[in-house]
């Protein structure tokens, strides 16, 4: 199948920045950092104004079209082989990707798992429809949590992406079912997280860890076990696992901080709400996936 044509950004001079030149318009106003600049500018169309290339240092006229490719070129290559597998595409577009992962489905390839992970699936679609073969996550999940999640299209939407990433320009919100009730029915667990000692997975609270809080409310109560919103203001490894588990509630089927149960066979979290800032419109998007049917079987039991 042929590619895609490698993403371009263009923008029409306006009148009051007549006269700036091409390298403040790339930096500033369309927002390219400094290597992306560098990568366009060994191209020989890597940036054109009115259609004919340009020196960086040239100054642009008000009216004139200055255009950059940000895209990857078609002989890009990626370093996940593509394997077919199941994708639920929520949203897709130019710039970003926003999939629902399904529970038990990493997020890349690792020893005994080459071709059955998120990314070989994502690369295998890239693959059909002509787009370059690299897989950008922006946000992760762990094997066991399923739900929302954005892949960049190009290192430009990469990397605004990751910088938004932890501040309200991108939006996480998780639901997850625990064992026990909350001590409030909302508030802030703020405990800072670290490696556990001897252990190359496991985190724990701990004194010297890193800051980490995460706000939490109750939406409901059955059998013993808590439905409960969750918001992260930081983005650390096992962060929810390990603050439910420090509060007393850990995650219903967390084999690593709590206890297995025949009725779940991955730790209760899903990634229900994704709200950012489009990394190229600047709009804010949001989308939502609803909670799994295993988790909410484990509320009806």
């Amino acid at each position: 199948m042929e590619k895609r044509s490698a993403r371009r950004l263009t923008l029409t001079v306006p009148p009051e920045q007549d006269g700036v030149k091409v390298d403040t318009l790339l930096r500033r106003t369309l927002g390219l950092s400094g290597t992306l600049v560098k990568k366009a500018k060994r191209l020989t169309d890597g940036i054109l104004l009115d259609g004919r290339p340009v020196w960086v240092t040239a100054s642009a006229r008000a009216g004139q079209t200055l255009s950059v490719l940000v895209g990857d070129l078609p002989d890009a290559v990626g370093d996940i082989a593509p394997a077919p597998g199941p994708l639920d595409i929520v949203y897709e577009d130019e710039d970003i990707l926003i999939l629902n992962k399904s529970a038990g489905v990493a997020m890349h390839p690792s020893p005994g798992h080459d071709t059955d992970t998120l990314g070989n699936f994502v690369v295998n679609y890239y693959n059909q429809c002509g787009h370059s073969p690299i897989f950008r996550p922006v946000n992760r999940l762990d094997k066991g949590t399923s739900g929302l999640l954005c892949a960049a299209q190009h290192a430009h939407a990469h990397e605004k992406l990751k910088e938004a990433l932890h501040t309200p320009a991108f939006q996480r919100v998780y639901l997850a079912v625990c064992e026990g009730v909350l001590p409030a029915r909302s508030g802030v667990i703020d405990a800072p997280i670290g490696r556990e000692e001897g252990s190359s997975i496991r985190r724990t609270v701990c004194p010297d860890g890193l800051p980490a809080q995460t706000e939490y409310e109750v939406l409901s109560s059955a059998h013993g076990r808590s439905l409960v919103r969750l918001t992260l203001t930081t983005g650390r490894t096992h962060q929810i696992r390990v603050h439910m588990a420090h509060i007393g509630c850990p995650l219903t089927g967390d084999f690593l901080y709590g206890t297995e149960i025949e009725a779940i066979s991955r730790p209760a979290l899903h990634s229900h709400q994704l709200t950012l800032c489009h990394p190229v419109t600047g709009q804010q998007m949001s989308w939502m996936a609803p909670l799994p049917d295993d988790m909410a079987r484990l509320l009806e039991v």
